[in-house]
């Protein structure tokens, strides 16, 4: 793509990046330039993707900037599949009265990003006309985390709304999964300062809306 994008002379090339290019750092909030060793091969070929967009930038005059998503939900995300998101996933279950099984004992936190938030900050990525903006990256979120206990108990809340009996479903927890960082929390302030980025939906204004979607859209009843 970037190859393609430089031929064409293409002037700004915005990538999808990620949060697991942190890896193991371990520091709080996730600050765009320090970062740790990656923990899985998905990881790699992420960071691999900046690490060429830097070389483009610098080599052909490309203007390039790599969003880093942190855990990205909303309407119409796919509940299905290899790879398919735990909210969605974990919505699917709820409204067939099934249980939702987490990893571990659901202590582990992320900062999830409503899909609107994303649209904004990908906007405000393509048509930047500050020249600091440009050939870097950007943690892409909301600047708050919450845990997966947390998670499940709003989905409880906001799907029984529909459904009373979702309220009594039981939780499952299994086993921790190999590679998986403990907690996620993003700054935003690089975002903030240099494009303006002002995300306007929390975890629970996100949910709500989502909600709302799948119950609409893809509910059994």
């Amino acid at each position: 793509m970037l190859v393609a994008a430089r031929d064409a002379k293409v002037k700004r090339f915005v990538y999808a990046a990620s949060s697991s290019t942190y890896g193991d750092s371990e520091n709080l909030p996730k600050v765009e330039d320090v970062i740790g060793k990656p923990l899985s091969p998905y990881a790699i070929t992420k960071y691999v993707n900046e690490l060429y967009a830097g070389i483009f930038s610098s080599t052909y005059g490309l203007q390039t900037i790599g969003l880093r998503y942190f855990n990205v939900f909303g309407r119409r995300q796919d509940p299905n599949g290899a790879y398919a998101a735990v909210i969605p996933k974990f919505v699917i279950q709820l409204m067939a009265h099934e249980s939702p099984v987490i990893n571990g004992d659901g202590s582990y936190s992320r900062d999830f990003t409503y899909i609107d938030n994303v649209i904004q900050m990908n906007e405000l990525a393509l048509l930047t006309t500050n020249p600091a903006a440009v050939n870097t990256v950007y943690n892409t979120a909301y600047g708050d985390r919450n845990t997966l206990n947390d998670l499940v108990g709003y989905l409880k809340d906001y799907l029984s709304e529909y459904d009373s009996e979702i309220a009594k479903v039981p939780i499952i927890y299994g086993s921790s999964r190999a590679g998986d960082i403990p907690h996620s929390l993003a700054s935003i302030e690089k975002a903030r300062t240099l494009l303006g980025y002002d995300p306007q939906f929390s975890i629970k204004e996100g949910l709500k809306e989502a909600v709302k979607w799948y119950w609409e859209n893809l509910s059994p009843q």
